[in-house]
């Protein structure tokens, strides 16, 4: 058995297929079973979120091994874009990174050196990897599985990183951009304004440049505006972050709830 053959991505066989990746956000559980019910729903990806969440490093670690053996992408937001935070991540279980707030192709491979070993980065051996079923594979054979599975995804959250997309998706080994509107609307002095001209712009930028260079654009923060969501996935988007764990939990529970207050009680 060949170390290549061990590892599978659903998401980049989607995206090579020019599908569309479902994606969900886990800020909450912090059990293992999120996973199953992720692959059970029908996602193709869940990411978990160590920007916005106090989940440890321990629990986004099993939640990546379950994810794996449920055949969902396992990728992981990290906090700070810095090795200490990547190789962790990757080394526990992710098979992506979702590096926040770039701003520019410097930021972004530096990015690509914590997360993907030589010669493609600078990333540490660490032995033994989930990825692999903890197979002593040769390094090298390794090394190179790992690599090719692995996914850099850069969020665009500012004007400045709208303004730099061309250069940013140059940057070998990136192979996302994700564009959060929350933050990228609150940069630009907009905040909650997702018609905004510049939220098109945004994804017209990025979208053309993405294409220039091979790569593709993901769609975040606009789980409440499905209809402009599909809109960039018309445009060329490719992957789609739906929501986090909290909305979907607490939509569930609100319609409950309202069931009940809507009986009559003769």
């Amino acid at each position: 058995m060949k170390a290549n053959g061990v590892v599978r991505t659903i998401v980049k066989e989607k995206l090579a297929r020019g599908e569309v990746v479902s994606s969900m956000t886990i800020r909450l559980v912090r059990g293992v079973e999120i996973a199953r019910m992720a692959a059970t729903a029908g996602f193709d990806m869940i990411y978990v979120d160590l920007e916005h969440s106090t989940l440890t490093l321990e629990a986004t670690g099993q939640i990546c091994q379950a994810a794996l053996s449920a055949g969902v992408t396992p990728m992981v937001r990290v906090p700070a874009n810095t090795p200490e935070y990547i190789q962790r991540v990757l080394d526990a279980g992710a098979l992506g990174i979702i590096a926040p707030g770039v701003r520019s192709a410097e930021e972004a491979r530096a990015v690509v050196a914590a997360a993907k070993y030589a010669p493609l980065g600078e990333r540490g051996a660490g032995g033994a990897l989930p990825h692999l079923e903890y197979r002593p594979f040769p390094s090298a054979e390794a090394n190179v599985a790992i690599n090719d599975a692995t996914m850099v995804i850069v969020q665009f959250e500012s004007a400045e990183a709208v303004e730099k997309a061309e250069e940013i998706a140059a940057v070998e080994g990136v192979d996302m951009v994700l564009i959060g509107v929350n933050d990228l609307l609150a940069d630009l002095n907009l905040a909650g304004q997702f018609e905004h001209p510049r939220v098109r712009e945004a994804y017209a930028r990025a979208i053309a440049a993405c294409r220039k260079y091979g790569k593709h654009v993901g769609v975040g923060g606009l789980s409440t505006r499905p209809k402009l969501a599909a809109e960039f996935i018309a445009m060329g988007a490719r992957l789609l972050s739906t929501g986090t764990d909290i909305q979907f939990l607490f939509a569930a529970m609100n319609e409950k709830a309202k069931q009940v207050r809507e009986i009559s009680v003769t």
